[in-house]
Parts: C-alpha cells; sequence; structure tokens
C-alpha cells in the first residue's frame, strides 16, 4: 500500500504543480521546487514517516535513469546542427566542469565544510543517478548530494532565461551548452521550453558532463579530495 501511496501522491502533487507553473509562467514556481515544498508540508503535518512514502517515492527515482534516455530524441534531431561545433561545444563543457568543481572548493572554504561535505557536493552539476555514484566512489554524503543536486538544477532552471538575457547570449547551441553542463536534467527540461535545438545541446552537455564528472572522479578514487588541497595550498 505505502508503494502505490508513495508513487500516486508524487504524481498527483507534480501534475498539480505543473498545470500552475503552465498557466501562470512565474519562474520562482518551479513545479519540482513547489512539489517538494508541498510534500514536505502534507508529511509532517499527517506525521508520517518519510520512509513509509519513499517505498514508492524511490520507485520513481529509480526511473530517472531511463528517462533521461529520453532527452537523445532533440539531440539526435539537430545532430547536423551540432556536429558542426565540436570545438566550441567541448570548450563550453570543459568550462562548466571546471567552474562547477571551482565554485564547490571556495564555497566549501569560505564555509569551512570539512572533506565528507566536500566530496559530496563535487557532483552537484550532474544527472542524479551519476551523481550518486560519484559520491560513492569519493565516500561522500548521498542524501546531501541528492539535495544540491536538486538545488542546482532548480536554481539552474528558474534563473537560466535571466542569465541569457543579461548576457546576450542568442546562440541556442550555446544556451544549450550553458544549461546543460550547470544543470543537468532539470535544467534541460528548461532548455526543451526554449527550443529543440537549445535542448539538443543541453541534452548533449548533460551527458558528456555527467561522463566527464564521473571519469575524475575515478582517476581521483584514492585521493578524491585533491582539488581541495590544490585550491587550499
Amino acid at each position: 500500500m505505502s508503494i502505490v501511496f508513495g508513487v500516486l501522491i508524487t504524481i498527483a502533487v507534480y501534475s498539480v504543480c505543473r498545470m500552475m507553473y503552465r498557466k501562470l509562467r512565474i519562474a520562482l514556481l518551479n513545479p519540482i521546487l513547489i512539489s517538494i515544498v508541498i510534500l514536505m508540508v502534507f508529511l509532517n503535518v499527517f506525521e508520517l514517516d518519510y520512509s513509509y512514502y519513499n517505498n514508492g517515492g524511490s520507485w520513481i527515482t529509480f526511473m530517472l535513469g531511463p528517462i533521461v534516455v529520453l532527452l537523445a530524441v532533440p539531440l539526435y534531431k539537430n545532430r547536423d546542427k551540432i556536429a558542426g561545433h565540436f570545438i566550441p561545444i567541448a570548450t563550453g563543457i570543459a568550462s562548466g566542469i571546471i567552474a562547477s568543481f571551482a565554485s564547490v572548493i571556495f564555497l566549501s572554504k569560505m564555509l569551512g565544510l570539512n572533506e565528507e561535505y566536500l566530496s559530496s557536493l563535487y557532483s552537484k552539476s550532474i544527472t542524479t543517478p551519476l551523481a550518486v555514484e560519484v559520491t560513492r566512489m569519493t565516500e561522500g554524503i548521498e542524501s546531501l548530494t541528492i539535495v544540491a543536486v536538486i538545488m542546482t538544477g532548480i536554481t539552474g532552471a528558474t534563473i537560466a532565461p535571466a542569465v541569457m538575457k543579461i548576457g546576450r547570449v542568442k546562440n541556442e547551441i550555446a544556451k544549450g551548452i550553458g544549461i546543460g553542463s550547470s544543470s543537468h536534467g532539470v535544467g534541460t527540461s528548461k532548455a526543451v521550453e526554449m527550443g529543440e535545438e537549445t535542448a539538443g545541446a543541453s541534452g548533449l552537455a548533460m551527458g558528456l558532463t555527467g561522463v566527464a564528472t564521473v571519469l575524475v572522479a575515478s582517476v581521483f578514487l584514492d585521493n578524491a579530495i585533491i582539488f581541495g588541497h590544490l585550491f587550499r595550498c
């Protein structure tokens, strides 16, 4: 029963939030963010244990992996346009990864976070299934990683249009690379709203950023905090 409850309540809440977002088109009313808040309040008000809800909610988390594959559709449709911009795309993705790592190290140092927290935040800009695997390799805190990934995605999806406008970024591929390399699947869902070409580039950036981050974590597995030490020297 708890499995059915977790799935149904999640779908119901998200569906309502999605309809509200489509009607009002207010960036801060991101359906994922509002759904999380509503579910938290619901569980607290009715004094329901999170593990009871998560018996079904975990099934939705499990489906994230297969669903992400669907983002390859706009990528495939725009493969010819994207293939002609290999160097700018590679440079953009590399810059996104470096910026992500640097921001985590800088903020961790500024806030005085220990190495365990630092290891948990490295993968904040990649999709959840890959981020969790990176955290396991670097012996971080999985729950913290999931929260960081969600907040990074929501923030990216919320501010992406404003950032593109302020930065006067008009190229659709450039928009997609910036969004996908910094805010993974949630940001890519926003890129889909911005156009098929933007969505394709964002899906590509999300996938390559995830793979590259996993490779970096694998290379430095014996000393996962090497970046922090380099920046703190």
